[in-house]
């Protein structure tokens, strides 16, 4: 049997896993903390969100960036410290304006075709997560933004998205909760959210019970290349273990880039640091305030959603500051005043915040396929879709495994 490695538990390590469980490989899963989707995948916005797949890769973007580089609370913050990398990344994402266009209908062709993968993983499991079939409703409130996001709606109906526009009467109509003026929005109503977090954990349950072995609490310390293919070195907690692999799957995140640098692969992801507050409504007004179809605001770069009658989760923003996580409340704020502001009868009392680097690629494409060495594949770097993307390539992931398979087998 094929026995393959995969680096890293969150929700590509987690899905990639169980696409090549459900195809027979032996399959051991590797990551530095106690469970699954510990870290970038722990409390993100929750949206399962085509109608979100505009790459960042335009010029609207930087302009945007350096007005705001001083302004703390401002919705993409860029620390002006000097790093080669940070810069180097920047340039290297400017290249990659002329395939705007390209890539946003890429990016929302691949979203579309993870929707019934991530479904399907979960009936074919038998768990729950917290899903909301209702829809995402992007709102706007400057003439601006509305205007990009109709030629931004062109591209996305060029990948297949049914994406609407709705009048400001709609929006209050879509989500009576809203207690905020808006010049309209667009809504999708085929996307929905989820907890990200419950999602892996099941799915991991449902990768053991495929066979799947997992190693928590595991530090990757060596990688060898053999002319046989993986040897894998690591510190978990019986101390110094080393095993031979067929093949490794590289989904680490904001680490996946030091990896692949020690396989001799150039995967230039950058940590993009989000925020997100996870709003306890422990009273019965706060519930009927909160809202249940998902909300997407452009200008902001805010995204909500709700994850059962208790909770309703708030994130959004970004912040390039390198590995640092630290969460700062002049970057949480705006999350609970936006809450304030279009939902004032919710309580913000109880609010959970979180930070999370997002792995983001200049090209803001994920980098999936095989690396330079065989038996190296890479299915990592998907930025702020994550989430949205990873049941379609992790099920790319295990085609070309497969593939490659059957080829050693002829």
């Amino acid at each position: 049997m094929t026995h393959i490695a995969v680096i890293g538990a969150g929700i590509t390590g987690i899905t990639t896993a169980y696409a090549l469980a459900r195809r027979g490989f032996s399959v051991s899963v590797f990551d530095r903390n106690r469970y699954a989707a510990m870290e970038t995948s722990f409390a993100n916005g929750g949206q399962l969100s085509a109608s979100n797949a505009e790459v960042w890769t335009r010029w609207g973007t930087i302009f945007k960036g350096l007005k705001w580089m001083l302004k703390s609370d401002a919705p993409l913050l860029v620390n002006p410290r000097p790093s080669w990398h940070k810069f180097s990344w920047m340039a290297e994402f400017m290249g990659n304006i002329p395939d705007y266009e390209r890539n946003t209908i890429e990016t929302a062709r691949l979203a579309i075709a993870a929707r019934d993968h991530l479904t399907g993983f979960a009936r074919e499991v038998g768990f729950e997560f917290d899903c909301e079939q209702r829809g995402i409703l992007h709102v706007y409130k400057k003439q601006s933004e509305f205007d990009h996001a109709r030629r931004v709606n062109d591209l996305l109906s060029q990948a297949g998205l049914d994406r609407r526009e709705v009048s400001a009467a709609d929006v209050q109509r879509l989500e009576p909760a809203l207690k905020t003026d808006t010049l309209g929005g667009f809504y999708t109503q085929s996307d929905f959210t989820g907890d990200i977090h419950r999602y892996a954990r099941a799915l991991s349950e449902g990768c053991a019970r495929l066979g799947t072995t997992f190693h928590y609490k595991s530090d990757v310390t060596d990688i060898h290349h053999t002319s046989t293919g993986i040897r894998l070195d690591w510190t978990g907690g019986t101390g110094a273990q080393q095993q031979h692999f067929d093949g490794i799957v590289i989904c680490a995140g904001v680490g996946s880039r030091a990896i692949a640098a020690r396989l001799g692969d150039r995967v230039n992801i950058y940590p993009v640091k989000g925020y997100s507050i996870t709003v306890n409504l422990d009273d019965a007004d706060s519930q009927a305030a909160a809202p249940w179809v998902s909300l997407l605001d452009d200008e902001a770069k805010i995204v909500t959603s709700r994850l059962g009658r208790n909770r309703f989760r708030i994130a959004g923003t970004a912040e390039f500051n390198g590995y640092n996580l630290d969460i700062r409340d002049d970057r949480i704020k705006p999350l609970r005043d936006w809450c304030e502001t279009f939902f004032p009868d919710v309580s913000t009392e109880h609010c959970v915040p979180w930070a999370g680097l997002r792995p983001m690629l200049p090209s803001m494409m994920p980098r999936v396929g095989p690396g330079t060495k065989p038996g190296v594949y890479y299915n990592t770097g998907h930025g702020h879709l994550g989430w949205t993307l990873s049941a379609a390539t992790a099920e790319a992931t295990a085609d070309i495994i497969d593939t490659n398979r059957m080829k050693n087998a002829a």
